[in-house]
């Protein structure tokens, strides 16, 4: 938990950026019968039936201290998807960085025998080398300033019935841009004094 938090507290470095990556689920929901728009004295009619229509995923990466954000939605959550992502932010959205300090929770996909599976043992080499990795503990997700950001985005951008991934991700896409633009940052508190009072009773006891 305090290698998460002592991160957090590193002063902002372009070279060393502090990046946090997590992903979500989102099940697809289709109408059954087409809504009504609103007309006057009538507000909006939608029927409370749907049809499932599948789910997609969401990997989420965030740099908190710069305002940055960025979505990528696909079809599954493989090793494939999550060695595609951290690939892209080496080669495509950090290429100048010395290392990415990047943040995740403890899931399965999330290693360095992700790049293997998916790209050659010279190129996974390369990327894992501009790659360093900083976990929460178990039960700890909620360190993941990424959390925070997929709950921001359920909040502003997904709190409606989606029927497809297609439509999905340009949503998404433009919830993204618009808060880019903004340079939207999440100001984080819970610093590691906050963390030893709070928490305490996690800390082994010692006794002089």
């Amino acid at each position: 938990m305090e290698d998460v938090i002592q991160t957090y507290q590193l002063p902002y470095d372009p070279r060393y950026p502090v990046v946090c990556f997590d992903e979500a689920c989102k099940q697809l929901f289709g109408e059954v019968r087409p809504s009504q728009r609103p007309r006057p004295g009538h507000p909006a009619r939608v029927d409370y039936e749907y049809e499932r229509k599948g789910v997609c995923n969401q990997f989420m990466m965030c740099e908190p201290l710069r305002g940055w954000r960025h979505v990528k939605v696909t079809a599954r959550r493989t090793r494939q998807d999550y060695a595609r992502c951290v690939r892209a932010l080496v080669e495509q959205y950090y290429p100048k960085a010395k290392k990415i300090r990047l943040v995740q929770d403890n899931l399965n996909t999330h290693d360095g025998a992700s790049l293997y599976e998916a790209f050659s043992p010279q190129k996974a080499r390369c990327i894992l080398d501009k790659i360093e990795f900083h976990y929460t503990p178990k039960h700890g997700s909620w360190l993941n300033m990424a959390e925070t950001e997929i709950g921001i985005m359920n909040r502003q951008c997904l709190n409606a019935r989606w029927d497809n991934q297609n439509k999905l991700a340009t949503q998404v896409a433009a919830w993204e841009s618009k808060r880019n633009a903004k340079n939207a940052r999440i100001h984080w508190t819970f610093t590691l004094a906050v963390a030893r009072q709070k928490l305490r009773k996690l800390y082994p006891s010692i006794e002089d």
